[in-house]
């Protein structure tokens, strides 16, 4: 394998992980006006992410500086053609940020609802926008011989996108809501567990008619048997959580995800930014990407520090593993 497609590889490798754990964050924080009956409801809710939330984040910054590095003309073309989109995500997830840490600093409930819609808000956005965006990379984006972008907003905004970011947006609230039922205990379990099972319903649909569109947009053996994949994996979560077995339930939503970015990438490869309005000024893995010297220093690097990340997230999440309940939100209250 050449280093321009190990890192084509690699950065796929990083979305998958950034989607698979803050998606579920995402559906954590849609969950708190279905979930939570009251301030500690929302306390419970909140607590089975406070201690990950912030290093599941750093997943996407990591895979942009990857992109940057790795792929310079494939960054500039997406951070130009989509920096509304890309801007309101960041908004989106400083709001959402900001809401964790400053919530419990007052105990006025109406401060604590306002940042309890930052947070629903926070979650929200980024969940439907980064399939808006994903969504444009496989359909491609009108671009010129320069690989600048060439179209508007309302080009952005097409039916297929739409649809990627509507089946995002119920992926992750799924994931969050299954997540919920997996790390708590009582009654707000059993609702948690009752919502998945309905908002899983939902998203098998919907999500069945994003896999086909994509078929039809873009698509190559190996994206049609992930497709397939995920279809599976999403109909045996949803059959999981309706039988009580969360673990099971959470690791298929995860393959779900896991499938889905990668039956996107390998759709559009050896593209990385199909052009839609003439294949010739399509991004492709070699015009993309840096030369060999900095793909050579950044495997490397890659090879030394991303197996300690992985553990360390990995001790953290055995750390936290133990379920969060109303008991233990009342007992830290005294």
């Amino acid at each position: 394998m050449d280093l321009p497609v190990l890192w084509f590889a690699i950065v796929g490798l990083f979305f998958v992980g950034y989607f698979v754990l803050d998606g579920f964050d995402f559906g954590v924080g849609m969950s708190l006006p279905f979930l939570g009956k009251d301030d500690t409801d929302r306390r419970v809710l909140i607590n089975t992410i406070g201690p990950v939330w912030d290093l599941n984040e750093t997943w996407v910054i990591v895979a942009g500086a990857c992109l940057f590095a790795a792929f310079p003309e494939w960054y500039a073309t997406m951070f130009s053609g989509f920096y509304l989109a890309l801007l309101l995500i960041l908004a989106a997830l400083i709001a959402r940020g900001v809401s964790f840490e400053y919530r419990h600093q007052e105990k006025h409930l109406e401060w604590k609802r306002r940042f309890d819609l930052m947070i629903i808000v926070g979650s929200a956005v980024p969940s439907f926008l980064w399939g808006v965006v994903f969504g444009n990379v496989v359909r491609g984006i009108p671009m010129d011989a320069g690989h600048n972008f060439t179209g508007t907003l309302f080009d952005l905004l097409n039916p297929f996108a739409l649809l990627t970011g509507l089946a995002t947006l119920l992926v992750f609230f799924t994931h969050g809501v299954v997540f919920v039922a997996l790390k708590t205990e009582g009654e707000i379990r059993q609702r948690a567990k009752r919502l998945a099972t309905r908002a899983g319903v939902l998203t098998i649909v919907v999500g069945a008619a994003f896999l086909v569109a994509m078929a039809f947009v873009r698509a190559t053996p190996a994206s049609l048997v992930l497709s397939v994949v995920a279809a599976l994996a999403l109909v045996l979560a949803v059959l999981c959580n309706a039988w009580g077995k969360e673990g099971r339930a959470f690791t298929l939503m995860a393959v779900t995800i896991a499938a889905v970015v990668l039956a996107m990438f390998t759709a559009i490869f050896p593209d990385v930014m199909p052009a839609s309005n003439d294949p010739a000024n399509s991004l492709n893995v070699y015009n993309a990407s840096s030369g060999a010297y900095t793909l050579t220093v950044m495997s490397w690097v890659a090879l030394i520090f991303v197996p300690l990340v992985l553990a360390y997230q990995a001790w953290t999440y055995w750390v936290f593993r133990k379920r969060v309940s109303r008991a233990h939100i009342t007992q830290a209250a005294h």
